[in-house]
């Protein structure tokens, strides 16, 4: 039986925000404040719509978002993590739960060369338009109420666990790595076969820590913080993948 490794994208296998660092690409590496102010609580997709439109309308396409999204860094450690990952895929299956978008992800993983440990993404479908422009969709419905409106990743791993179980296929455990509040709802559904692996100084740590104080006799699956992609390496290891 094979481990499932689930990673968040943002601030996790990168280490920043993919969809403030496009901004890069403007002439000014600023969005004007009219846009910004355009924000609502819960709807970060939908202002990034806008947000490319704007990008768009400044004349900048395609290759240019490319390359400037080809140099967001990578958290330290994870581009040998997925490495790992793809040299071991008779133990390990890997996904990608992000809200990011599909087209950012696959350029910041095929400029590392790591798209190979990743088996399946989850994320706001993005493409190009007619008029040359980028534009992104809500990943899923979904009636989680703590969750934005595009995307709750519990759901998502759900129904990825469910899939797979209809093809025969069953995981020992699953590990769970990310880092922010969005987080919190998918790491809830792991049991106690399985590991929670928060960045250490994030969000998700302390919301865990918090979730371990108010009710620890509920919260299953075992936490393990993490500081470098070389430690969910030794975690993997020790448990006999690879």
């Amino acid at each position: 039986m094979k481990t499932l490794v689930v990673f968040d994208f943002d601030h996790t296998l990168v280490d920043d925000n993919s969809d403030t660092w496009v901004v890069r690409s403007t002439p000014d590496k600023r969005l004007p404040d009219w846009l910004t102010s355009s924000y609502e609580n819960g709807r970060w997709t939908e202002y990034m719509g806008r947000v490319l439109a704007y990008i768009g309308d400044q004349a900048i396409g395609p290759d240019s978002l490319r390359e400037v999204m080809e140099t967001i860094p990578f958290t330290d450690g994870m581009v040998e993590l997925l490495t790992f990952i793809a040299e071991h895929k008779r133990d390990l299956d890997c996904i990608i739960i992000s809200d990011s978008n599909s087209m950012f992800i696959e350029w910041i993983l095929g400029a590392a060369g790591v798209q190979a440990a990743v088996d399946e993404v989850f994320t706001n479908p993005a493409s190009i338009d007619g008029r040359g422009y980028m534009v992104v969709r809500c990943c899923h419905s979904h009636d989680c109420s703590r969750c934005p409106v595009n995307l709750c990743k519990k759901k998502a791993l759900q129904d990825f666990t469910d899939s797979q179980g209809e093809r025969g296929v069953r995981y020992q455990r699953r590990c769970y790595v990310g880092d922010g509040r969005n987080d919190l709802c998918p790491v809830e559904c792991l049991s106690e076969d399985d590991v929670a692996m928060p960045r250490k100084g994030y969000a998700l740590e302390r919301l865990l820590s918090k979730v371990a104080a108010e009710d620890g006799a509920s919260f299953r699956p075992r936490v393990v913080g993490w500081t470098s992609g070389k430690e969910i390496i030794a975690e993997l290891d020790a448990s006999g993948e690879g």
